[in-house]
């Protein structure tokens, strides 16, 4: 049977070391380009059930019918997946690593049971203000060969994480402004499909704790991976207090915030870029935020909407920032408004 994730467990109790034979994750070790996988995992009830816990994420299109038909996958279910494909590679608890930016395009959703194959590649590595970088590409494929999710992402390959940290800015591309987490505190919180959204309009707030557990589990403990996510000791060898949330975790409550603006057409158009600017220990309460940057009409019935997001720490820093965009229709149709509500 194929697995939910990219290594099975239960080979443990066979005395199978799962991360035998894999390369020590340093930047002398990189192979450019370098394949990653691929693998297969099931979008099965269990993989939906726990990235919902993760993620303090229950929309019901995910437990019951949706607008594709059936129960879908939440839209960032596979997004982590993604990034840890190096790990096929590359020993997982021997990675003490930094993700400082991530890139997603949304293409459609993965169903209920569906066996989804990941692939992808290393295509560059670099060294800068004494970090070595490395860029990984990789994609989501369905089980009748369709696009799910792409992905490109830039991590520091090994830091001490306690060192890298205060970076607080954007700059670049999206919107073409510093995403800086400002909204008009005066104007109504945009519904996709009415005269509210607008430029400056913000988007329903998230407050969201991440909790130990959930980091743990996010960040893979189910697979026996030690991490500065789910082990204190690792954590604090890294220069940290205590263990902090992945930065695509935080990504994967923006997608969620996302999902409940945008509605279905997140799922088949949506486009995420963050950035991580600063550490988030668990435990620490958050905001996750947005604002409509600006508003283009494609044709007569689809408007193309841009946004700024954020994931704002309790002491008001922005721990990630970036920028998202989806094309819905000009009109809210029930889903969209159903969505917007949360039912």
């Amino acid at each position: 049977m194929t697995w939910r994730d990219l290594t099975d467990p239960r080979l443990v109790a066979r005395g199978v070391e799962l991360e035998a034979g894999l390369k020590e994750p340093v930047f002398e070790n990189l192979e450019i380009p370098e394949p990653l996988g691929p693998a297969t995992v099931v979008a099965d009830d269990h993989k939906i059930k726990r990235y919902a816990f993760t993620q303090d994420d229950y929309h019901p299109w995910h437990f019951g019918p949706s607008p594709f038909g059936g129960r879908i996958a939440h839209a960032g279910l596979l997004s982590n997946d993604l990034v840890q494909l190096f790990t096929t590679v590359y020993a997982a608890s021997r990675t003490v690593g930094l993700h400082t930016e991530e890139q997603l395009w949304f293409d459609d959703p993965a169903h209920l049971d569906e066996r989804v194959t990941l692939s992808g590649t290393y295509v560059d590595s670099y060294s800068k203000r004494g970090q070595d970088y490395v860029v990984m590409e990789a994609g989501a494929t369905g089980s009748d060969g369709r696009s799910i999710l792409r992905h490109r992402g830039i991590e520091i390959l090994r830091t001490q994480p306690g060192d890298v940290a205060g970076r607080n800015g954007t700059g670049g591309q999206g919107a073409g402004k510093v995403v800086d987490g400002s909204y008009d505190e005066d104007a109504a919180t945009a519904v996709i499909g009415t005269s509210s959204v607008r430029p400056g309009a913000p988007l329903p707030l998230l407050h969201v704790t991440i909790t130990q557990e959930q980091a743990s589990v996010f960040s893979r403990c189910g697979e026996y991976v030690r991490n500065t996510h789910s082990d204190l000791a690792v954590a604090r060898a890294s220069g940290l207090r205590i263990p902090i949330v992945q930065g695509q975790q935080q990504c994967g409550l923006i997608t969620g915030m996302l999902t409940r603006f945008f509605g279905s057409s997140m799922f088949t158009s949506g486009w995420l870029r963050v950035k991580f600017l600063n550490p988030v220990e668990v435990f620490d309460p958050l905001e996750v935020g947005g604002v409509v940057a600006g508003v283009q009409e494609l044709d007569a019935d689809r408007l193309g909407v841009d946004v700024e997001v954020w994931v704002r720490r309790a002491d008001g820093k922005l721990s990630t920032a970036g920028w998202a965009r989806a094309e819905v229709p000009a009109a809210a149709p029930h889903e969209l408004r159903t969505a917007a509500l949360g039912v």
